[in-house]
């Protein structure tokens, strides 16, 4: 059997081809950090209070006391969804009594906010929640818009791999973006919230299958000591990049229409690079297409300045008569031992969603500034991306994820120890946790993509991403327990990661191994025993029909 990169080798492996597939493929990934993260400021909620009217015949004491206080992180605050009865504190005013001294405030009836609320505009012009007040008894809009986007990025991830696998990656790539930007686009003009999270379902679905595709096509393309550069410094650290510039367009873009027209700018800059990013060669070959894969690999010769063989790939392999192996999602769970990895990789992927995305939703709750603070939640992720390629390069694939899982884990279960007045303290730990949780994240796309053969290859990362978007939908709510009790959500979070940590122990090992070609070649999950192969599935392995394979 030929290796498709024993018989590529002549390329190299960092020519001009390959930087320029690199950097093209990673620069595509940044729209990606914005609109992933956009929401944080699209749907930000700034303080409120119910609003009295100025034509209310009130003295200014009275005005002063008419929102009755609640407790706040420890101090009193105006409370941000009752006042006190409006007709009541009038007639109060008229008779010339003053509030706490002739009335007894405590004892004062309530009612809500009928006239509306009155937004701080410190942090925020405008955002979604003051536009269409989703706030009080319409707060529960505001992580459903969240989870909702994550919906749209669960049906992406489920269609992704699929759609990529039969049309190909390069033209799936380029739909998928067109969509993301297309229909960020059209959040500009919404005219309710109905419209607005319509859309933004629209936009996850093509936010995540972008990612996915981008991911495979640079994997596929570029050869085994690059794949790994790729798939943490390249994919991630741009994600990063555009995740890092969220913060500084919406500081000085403060009206979130305006800032979702800038955020889509950059989408549309990467439409020019159709002409500059090639189709998948291992694709191509799997498809039977080895005339136009022989075409790109020319090509590529050609532009590292390398002498190509006449025939890259033996002609009459296209010649030969032979059935194309249909793959369905059921693929994964074919087998025993290849249904227990999909599960397991399924539950870890979920899970580590759940802490990433929660950490990451939760800036704006943390003390401080809400920018500097979602700047630094990116700027995080820089250097777990180079540890993760560092830890790559060189250690066991799932040591070095269950390490840093339970670094993550066990520092997110340490905040219930740190003092409430203490808040950097617990920021600090919180920015730390993150780091663990997004070496590990990183880490997971190239661990799937090396335990998966070829044909279900693309449909195992969809897939198991799409799995991490159902952690995603979730991880708005764990933000949201917060309100309940301070150290909660760490705690959950914390406890899932250590056990992810367990369940990636157990999972088959990838680092030196020969990327499998059949499902048959997957490695073995840990401590299950196997019945023995009979000499007929040995000899079917040991003498195939397939000369030239995708990997």
């Amino acid at each position: 059997m030929q290796d498709y990169d024993e018989v590529t080798s002549f390329l190299g492996e960092w020519g001009l081809f390959q930087r320029l597939i690199f950097f093209l493929l990673s620069a595509s990934i940044i729209p990606n950090g914005f609109n992933g993260m956009s929401v944080v400021f699209l749907a930000g909620t700034p303080e409120h209070h119910c609003r009295v009217p100025d034509t209310a015949n009130l003295s200014s004491v009275w005005r002063n006391h008419s929102l009755p206080l609640q407790l706040q992180d420890g101090r009193e605050v105006p409370h941000s969804c009752r006042r006190y009865r409006l007709a009541t504190i009038v007639n109060f005013s008229a008779l010339g009594l003053e509030p706490g001294r002739d009335v007894d405030l405590e004892q004062l009836e309530q009612e809500g906010c009928l006239d509306g609320w009155e937004f701080s505009q410190d942090i925020y012009l405008s955002t979604i929640v003051t536009e269409w007040t989703l706030v009080c008894e319409d707060d529960w809009k505001t992580p459903l818009t969240t989870s909702l986007f994550f919906v749209g990025v669960l049906l992406g991830s489920f269609v992704s791999g699929q759609l990529s696998d039969r049309f190909g990656r390069k033209t799936i790539l380029f739909a998928t973006m067109a969509v993301q930007t297309s229909f960020s686009f059209l959040q500009i003009f919404s005219i309710n919230w109905e419209m607005f999270t319509m859309l933004f379902v629209i936009v996850g679905m093509g936010q995540i299958s972008n990612y996915v595709v981008a991911f495979i096509l640079g994997t596929e393309i570029l050869g085994k000591s690059v794949r790994i550069i790729f798939s943490t410094l390249g994919v991630c650290t741009f994600f990063a990049v555009g995740y890092m510039l969220l913060p500084l367009f919406a500081y000085f873009i403060r009206d979130w229409r305006m800032l979702l027209l800038a955020l889509t700018v950059p989408g549309v800059l990467c439409f020019p690079l159709w002409w500059f990013i090639p189709e998948s060669p291992r694709w191509l070959i799997s498809q039977r297409r080895f005339r136009e894969a022989e075409d790109i690999i020319q090509k590529a010769a050609k532009m590292n300045n390398v002498a190509a063989p006449v025939v890259v790939f033996d002609p009459v392999e296209e010649l030969t008569p032979m059935k194309q192996q249909k793959v369905f999602i059921l693929d994964l769970f074919r087998t025993r031992n290849v249904g227990t990895i999909t599960v397991m990789s399924l539950l870890v992927w979920m899970i580590t969603s759940v802490g990433y995305f929660a950490l990451s939703l939760n800036t704006p709750n943390l003390h401080g500034d809400a920018y500097l603070n979602c700047f630094f939640s990116a700027l995080i992720e820089v250097p777990a991306y180079i540890i993760a390629w560092l830890l790559l390069r060189t250690l066991p694939r799932r040591y070095v994820i269950a390490g840093v899982l339970f670094l993550g884990g066990g520092v997110l279960l340490s905040i219930q120890l740190v003092p409430a007045d203490y808040n950097f303290l617990s920021i600090g730990l919180a920015m730390l946790g993150k780091f663990g949780i997004t070496s590990a994240f990183s880490m997971l796309y190239v661990f799937t993509a090396e335990l998966y053969p070829t044909l279900v290859r693309n449909m195992a990362v969809g897939v198991t991403s799409m799995a991490s978007r159902v952690g995603s939908i979730i991880a708005p709510y764990f933000v949201y327990l917060g309100a309940y009790n301070r150290v909660l959500p760490y705690i959950l979070m914390g406890s899932l990661t250590i056990l992810i940590g367990i369940i990636t122990l157990l999972l088959p090992e990838s680092f030196g191994m020969t990327l499998p070609e059949t499902l048959e070649q997957m490695q073995k999950v840990k401590g299950f025993r196997y019945r023995k192969k009979t000499k007929d599935s040995m000899e079917k392995e040991e003498n195939p029909k397939v000369l030239i394979t995708s990997f």
